[in-house]
């Protein structure tokens, strides 16, 4: 096994229903969708002190650099640990070998206070069982370091479900709130977010009176919020499906609410934590006024581009159907198709009674089948993985790479110009390259 650690460079049924549940085409084909190796892309840069260790191939590795565009010079928090011939061929014992990767990982980087060990396709191919092998090497490294392990192989997970992968495998090591505190409710925002984000969001919560707000990730893994009976927990991500079922298993209720794009989305789910916290909607109206009207004076102009453009999204990140609330009510597109890897219809309920009676929904993925019914739609924007994108363009269409949406700070008021702006530039770029 050869350690790449970043030197250099590698920094069909439908069914009649109301609004609130709409009709679902179910589809279990080929897919085009990248793995939950990718999730680490923006998980190295939101934990600081943590480390990802992807145990698997040279195609991993080159994934990984490839998605994050490190720079050279650039020492990002991830390796990997390449699973080579001998490897595979059983003519070296792969859990001696990791354990000297290791070795040389935390000698050479003594920041690193959680190293998680990723498992991919290769790992699960050959049986490896990291979970194990995390265990082995959390009791020879602790108390320093604490190592944990998830899964963010294409067999098991798809594009977004690395993070819920990740931040699962953290809940088991979070406290437990003293007996003493769990008749006061606390908040706990969950889901990986840009740190200008939170910020940006911790001053909205004080200002509606909410100081004590904890944050899953942390920017530091090594210290964790606790969690109990008490919790009140208010999903930032419609992808953590496992995360959200870790945190209810140790006491904590998570507050539905719809998920804070745009205006009307970052508005609504304030207002449900400030109800679960027992704090007065009149607070929230008047804390959030200013951002409230700064960011409807954004989006006003692209709204008058944007209005009647139809859009179709196939299915990636998990975000698509609280995307195409905000489209469709707050830029007034036109939804053709709404697709979605995974549809959890109780995270997702305040969003899908939002959406235009009669929207399209797929669940899953059949590529082909997909592909015919967006050319017999013909929409004038399509949001698509990177593998669909240029035979896509190459047909005509305007795209939007979906990764984009998921690398990019999109939540809250200050971001929903941007988010919109994502929308509105490949249209606008189309236009002037036919003029």
């Amino acid at each position: 096994m050869n350690a790449r650690i970043p030197i250099q460079s590698l920094p069909a049924s439908t069914t009649d229903a109301s609004c609130a549940d709409l009709p679902v085409l179910r589809e279990r084909g080929q897919r085009e969708v990248f793995c939950g190796l990718t999730g680490i892309v923006w998980l190295h840069r939101k934990m600081q002190d943590a480390f990802f260790l992807v145990v698997g191939s040279r195609t991993c590795a080159h994934l990984i650099q490839s998605a994050a565009g490190v720079m050279i010079f650039a020492e990002p928090r991830f390796a990997t640990a390449i699973i080579d011939e001998r490897d595979l061929a059983g003519l070296a014992d792969v859990h001696e070998e990791l354990d000297q990767v290791v070795q040389r990982l935390l000698a050479r980087r003594p920041d690193i206070r959680v190293l998680f060990l990723v498992g991919s396709c290769p790992s699960e191919v050959i049986k490896l069982d990291l979970s194990r092998a995390a265990q082995r090497l959390s009791r020879l490294h602790q108390p320093r370091v604490k190592v944990l392990n998830y899964s963010g192989s294409g067999i098991e997970t798809t594009f977004t479900e690395g993070e819920d992968a990740c931040l699962a495998a953290l809940v088991p090591e979070m406290p437990s709130r003293p007996a003493a505190e769990v008749d006061t409710p606390e908040l706990l925002v969950v889901g990986s977010l840009a740190d200008v984000v939170e910020d940006q969001f911790r001053r909205l919560f004080a200002a509606i009176g909410l100081p004590r707000v904890a944050f899953l990730p942390a920017r530091q893994a090594s210290t964790l919020p606790a969690v109990g009976p008490g919790t009140r927990m208010l999903l930032a991500q419609p992808f953590l499906a496992a995360t959200a079922k870790a945190l209810e298993d140790r006491g904590a209720v998570r507050i539905p609410a719809p998920y804070p794009l745009g205006v009307e989305g970052t508005l609504a789910w304030l207002l449900a934590a400030a109800d679960a916290m027992g704090v007065d909607s009149a607070v929230v109206e008047a804390a959030t006024a200013a951002p409230r009207q700064r960011a409807t004076q954004a989006l006003a102009a692209m709204r008058t581009r944007l209005a009647g453009q139809r859009i179709f999204f196939f299915p990636d990140s998990q975000l698509e159907v609280p995307l195409a609330r905000f489209v469709s009510r707050e830029l007034g597109m036109q939804l053709t198709e709404v697709g979605s890897p995974y549809l959890h219809r109780t995270h997702l309920a305040e969003e899908l009674a939002l959406l235009p009676a009669g929207t399209q929904l797929s669940e899953g993925q059949d590529v082909e089948r997909q592909l015919d019914r967006c050319r017999a739609a013909a929409p004038d924007l399509v949001v698509c993985g990177l593998g669909l994108a240029n035979p896509l363009e190459a047909e005509g269409y305007a795209t939007k790479w979906s990764i984009e949406l998921v690398f990019t700070p999109i939540q809250g008021f200050e971001q929903a110009a941007d988010l919109a702006a994502l929308f509105d530039r490949p249209l606008q770029r189309r236009q002037r390259l036919a003029a």
